[in-house]
Formats: C-alpha cells, structure tokens, sequence
C-alpha cells in the first residue's frame, strides 16, 4: 500500500472523526438548519485542500451525526433539531405528554443507527443500477436542471408560488455573472453560501429595521421544560436492537430501504409518508407512537445518505434536493469541484472515488458516526441539552457562521465577493421566507441560471 494511499485513508478517518464530533454538538442547538451548516462547513474542508476520500467522509459522517443528535431537543425539548426533524414533533410531543419522552429519544436514535447503515450499501446498489444510463442523463442536464427545478419548487409548501419565484433568482443569478465578469471576478463559492445562508442573512437584515427588530424580540427568556433521565441499559454503549423491538426492527429496515431508491423526493416528504405508512400498520396506540417515530428518524438518515450518493456516483450531478443542498459541495466547489469544467466534463467527487472506494468509505463514515453520536445521545443527551438551553447562546452560533460566510466570500471575491454573497443570501432567503421555498430550490435555479439558460441561447 502506497504512503499516498495510507495518507489518505488516516486523513479520511480524521475528517470523519472531526465531522461526527462537530455535527453531533450542533445537532444539540435546536434550529441548526442542514444547508446552512453541513454545506458550508463541507465547502471549508475542500478548500483547505482535503483529498476526495476525506471530504467524502467528513460530509457523511457529520451529516450521520447530526440526524442522530438533532432528535434530543426535538424529543425532550418539544423544538425541532432542524428542519428534517420537523416530521419527528407530533409523536414526540404525544410521547412527551405521556411522560416517556426518554423512550422516543432512544428510539429514534437508534433507528438512525440501523437505517444508516442500512442505506450506504443500498444507496451504491441503486446508483450502480442507474449508472448505465449516465451518458444520456449528462448530455440531457440543462434540461434535466430545468425541470428537477419546476419539480423540487412545486413540491416545496409554495407550490406555483415557488415555481415563479424561481424566475427573478435565475435573472438575478444571470444579472450577478455579468456584472461579476465585467470586473474580471469568476465566482462560485459565493453564490453558495449566499444560499446556503439565505434565511440567516434575510433576518440580520430585517432585524436592521423597527419592524422587524420589534418581531424577533423577546421580553424574557424562554422557558423549556425538561423531562427526567432514566437509563435502562448497562455500559457505555447500548444495543439498538435491544432499545428498538423486532417489529420496529423491521420497520425501520423496510422504511430505509425504500426511501434509499427514492432519491428524487423531497426528504421531508418521505419522512412523513414513511411514518405514515407504518402508521397504518400498527394498531396499539403506545407502539405505534414509539414505531412511527423510530421509522420517520430512521428516513431521515437514509433519504439523506441516499440523495446525496446515488446523483454522486451515477451521474455526477446534484440532481436530488439534499445533492442540490447541503450536499452541494460535493458536486461543484470551483476550482476544486466542478460540474462543467468548460469543455462539458464534470470533474467532482464523483470522479475522484470509485464505486467501491463510495461503498467503503462510506461504510467507514457511518461507522465512526455512529461510534461518536450514538453513546453520546444516547448517555448524555440529557444533561447536553440542559446545557445548550442554560448556557449556549444563539447569537453567538449565528455569529460564528456569519464569521465562516465572510471570510470565504472575501478570499473569493474580495468585496466584490462579499457583495454577491450578501445579495444572493439577502433574496434567497425572502424567497424562502415568504414565498416558502427551501435552498434545495434556489440551488436548482442556480443550474438552471448557469446550465440551463446558455443552453436555451444557444438553440
């Protein structure tokens, strides 16, 4: 084995290491959006110069992480972790008010644990089955781009609202290029982090003004609620199989695979239908709460390790909501990355690893994960969120990302940069806020903008 090789391995692990760490402790603070932290911080990685294969596991493991820990505040605090845990609220709040919201904690997390793992060797499955059909899929993508962008939009709470929204952000995008190379300034990082920081940049905006400072206001501090901990296992690290019985087992099993093929629906939308789905298959009321739970937890890990791998390794284009999203990164981080590297070639991760180097490192990624974000969940989620509440402030996680955003666009673009950043963000996330749109959606009107566009020209 070559010295290169064994570099690369130690620093995948490493990265992977680091992403479970970093990404378990945000999953504690409620309201940590995927996109606006995962995507960014995956974009740092890249640029520091990580190899492929450490990128590749710092992006799945943290994101493995955060799926399992974002479920402690959703289940014992009533707020959901991020917007995947959304679907998770109305059992855990039931649970919550039967006075068991230890047991939907527990369950849920290890649904994560089992769909996890579950997903990675699925997900390569089913990208390996549509990898035949690349070449056409490729040839095809500005006008792919154009309609998984009608798609996504029309799927997200805005509807046709969100469909025409995408037409002032292409424009805008197309407006911003232009002015952008009339200074001789190529950018691409900071049109990414302007959406992935959209709705961030949009509320320190609005909070410049009487009205919208008056809003976010609070007269008090909040008032949270915590149940008591209870542990019912020995040791340090329990048995998922044990805290999940075995028809949840196979609920969560079935759920995870289904949801790893489906890569082209929106994660959220699978979360709700899968829940629902073994919702109907159970009748006691306690149990199903407690299955409905652990297989809509389950979904979230596997919708998102799906909808990233499979458009990574069969086609090279993000062309599901979480690749178009917080996965983005991994597909198109000029100069690294890239879609289109001028000639028509995609040049990104999808590239740099083989299918069976996906499989691997990716089993390697969940593993570490899980060995991270499981013990601590399931051991200290408790006084962890007791801390976050007490102690940890909003403002200073919002200040930290803000920071990140800065000093990125800056190294990109200088001022001019910075500027782009502040404005596509600034849109973007009135965009999300009042017409109801999430960043997967402006993400694909960026392809459409750069791809799309050009193409309809060209005719």
């Amino acid at each position: 084995m070559s010295s290169i090789l064994t570099s690369d391995i130690v620093l995948a692990v490493i990265l992977a290491v680091i992403g479970a760490i970093v990404f378990s402790l945000i999953g504690m603070v409620s309201g940590t959006d995927e996109t606006a932290t995962i995507a960014p911080l995956t974009l740092l990685v890249i640029l520091l110069g990580a190899p492929p294969a450490a990128v590749f596991t710092f992006f799945l493991a943290g994101a493995v992480a955060k799926h399992m820990t974002h479920a402690a505040p959703t289940t014992l605090l009533g707020i959901p972790g991020d917007t995947m845990a959304v679907p998770l609220l109305r059992e855990a709040r039931m649970l919550r008010a039967l006075g068991v919201p230890h047991i939907a904690l527990r369950k849920a997390i290890s649904a994560a644990v089992i769909a996890a793992v579950i997903a990675v060797p699925a997900a390569v499955l089913f990208a390996t089955l549509l990898a035949p059909v690349a070449d056409h899929v490729q040839s095809a993508a500005p006008w792919l781009f154009l309609l998984a962008a009608i798609g996504i939009a029309y799927a997200s709470p805005g509807k046709w609202a969100g469909v025409v929204a995408l037409v002032p952000f292409v424009v805008l995008i197309l407006g911003l290029k232009q002015l952008t190379e009339s200074y001789d300034v190529a950018l691409n990082i900071s049109y990414f982090l302007g959406i992935a920081v959209g709705p961030l940049i949009a509320d320190l905006f609005l909070s410049l003004g009487p009205q919208g400072r008056a809003e976010m206001a609070r007269k008090e501090p909040a008032t949270v609620w915590l149940a008591p901990d209870v542990k019912t296992w020995k040791g340090y690290f329990p048995n998922p199989f044990r805290i999940l019985d075995r028809g949840q087992t196979g609920y969560v099993a079935a759920t995870a695979t289904v949801s790893s093929a489906t890569f082209v629906f929106s994660p959220v939308a699978m979360t709700v239908l899968m829940g629902e789905v073994v919702a109907t298959r159970v009748k006691h009321g306690y149990r199903r709460l407690t299955s409905v739970i652990a297989a809509r937890n389950g979904t979230t890990e596997s919708t998102y390790i799906a909808e990233a791998l499979i458009p990574l390794i069969a086609f090279g284009l993000p062309l599901s909501p979480v690749a178009a999203g917080p996965a983005a990164p991994l597909f198109n981080a000029p100069p690294v990355f890239t879609t289109d590297d001028g000639n028509g070639n995609i040049d990104n991760l999808s590239t740099a690893l083989t299918n069976t180097e996906f499989l691997l490192y990716g089993l390697a990624a969940v593993a570490v994960a899980i060995l991270i974000a499981y013990p601590f969940a399931m051991n200290f989620a408790h006084r962890a969120a007791s801390i976050v509440v007490r102690y940890v402030s909003h403002e200073a996680i919002i200040a930290a990302f803000a920071g990140l955003v800065v000093v990125i666009s800056v190294w990109e673009g200088g001022i001019l940069g910075l500027a782009v950043t502040l404005t596509v963000g600034l849109v973007g996330g009135l965009l999300c806020r009042f017409f109801k749109i999430h960043a997967g959606v402006l993400f694909m009107g960026y392809y459409v903008a750069v791809l799309t566009i050009p193409a309809v020209l060209a005719l």
